[in-house]
């Protein structure tokens, strides 16, 4: 795919299409004011599920990905959509007819998840995501899943699904270089070489009383993991504009540690608390330093960055 993608949360789903709509003109402007639009070829909706109760932001209801995506879909120019699907709540029938949809309205790719946090896998009897990697290896071009570098036994785990029929993954976000040696293992273990959506997620201020960010990273008793909370913290008590080179020095890390291993490479910008003017500014420097949609004409890793007027965050 060689894409950027931007990750577009459906709205609540009381709030209507009108909502709907508004978001995505929204995040629209902020890439063009931003200077994103050259960069973004996918946009990424997640289908969103409730998950452990402990979430620090409870989900409320939301626009089906298929809704939403009909909905911003012409208010975004020309990008293609990619998409997250649970499959453990649908049998094959049920699965195949959702599948089916998703393609018929233009999503390139599908990336398969399994049951939530917290959930007994009693509860989650349907189609494995490695059962639906088999099953669609022939219908659907692009079939992803996800790939947690700091997770414990992952790359057995991420080897099985490719056998499977992934071509490729999505990262959990990452704020660390973890992933690099993750890939470097990977490509000695087998030829194995799956396209790789980098995830890089935006940290504001805000994170230092709502914690979402680090619930979203949590695995109990994994030092790995620690450590990434532990810079999520230190960073989201700090200034934007030290936030935003603290990011960018990650992104550089992971970009100049996996560029030469083999992999084709995206990258997935994430803003979990929504997308913003701070945000798309912090992703505009990251792309500034590579993007896969300029790779090829010329652009190579540079120290600096674009300068950008300052951003006023919203706490």
């Amino acid at each position: 795919m060689n894409t950027v993608a931007l990750e577009l949360v459906p709205p609540e789903l009381a709030e209507g299409t009108e909502r709907a709509l508004e978001e995505g003109c929204s995040a629209a402007e902020l890439c063009r004011l931003h200077g994103l639009v050259e960069h973004v070829g996918h946009v990424m909706i997640p289908g969103i599920i409730p998950e452990d109760a402990d979430r620090p932001v409870p989900i409320t209801p939301r626009m089906d990905v298929l809704d939403f995506w009909k909905t911003i879909r012409s208010s975004l120019g020309a990008v293609s959509g990619l998409c997250t699907q649970v499959t453990v709540f649908h049998d094959e029938q049920r699965l195949d007819d959702r599948v089916h949809r998703l393609r018929d309205a233009g999503m390139d790719g599908i990336t398969f998840v399994g049951k939530p946090h917290g959930l007994p896998a009693t509860d989650a009897p349907g189609v494995t995501p490695q059962e639906a990697l088999a099953r669609y290896r022939e219908s659907i071009p692009h079939r992803g899943v996800v790939l947690i570098p700091t997770r414990r036994g992952e790359l057995g785990r991420f080897d099985a699904k490719c056998e499977r029929g992934a071509n490729f993954a999505l990262t959990q976000l990452l704020y660390s270089d973890r992933i690099v040696g993750f890939l470097r293992e990977f490509a000695v273990r087998t030829d194995q070489r799956p396209e790789i959506l980098l995830s890089f997620g935006f940290v504001p201020g805000m994170e230092q009383r709502v914690r979402l960010i680090d619930w979203l990273l949590h695995d109990d008793g994994n030092d790995l993991v620690v450590r990434e909370q532990e810079f999520v913290a230190g960073i989201a008590d700090g200034s934007f504009r030290q936030r935003r080179d603290a990011l960018v020095d990650v992104y550089r890390r992971v970009l100049d540690g996996v560029h030469d291993l083999g992999f084709p490479l995206s990258v997935h910008l994430e803003a979990p608390y929504g997308v913003s003017a701070a945000a798309c500014e912090t992703f505009a420097a990251m792309l500034d330093y590579w993007s896969p949609r300029t790779e090829g004409t010329g652009m190579r890793p540079s120290s600096g960055t674009r300068p950008h007027a300052p951003t006023e965050e919203i706490p």
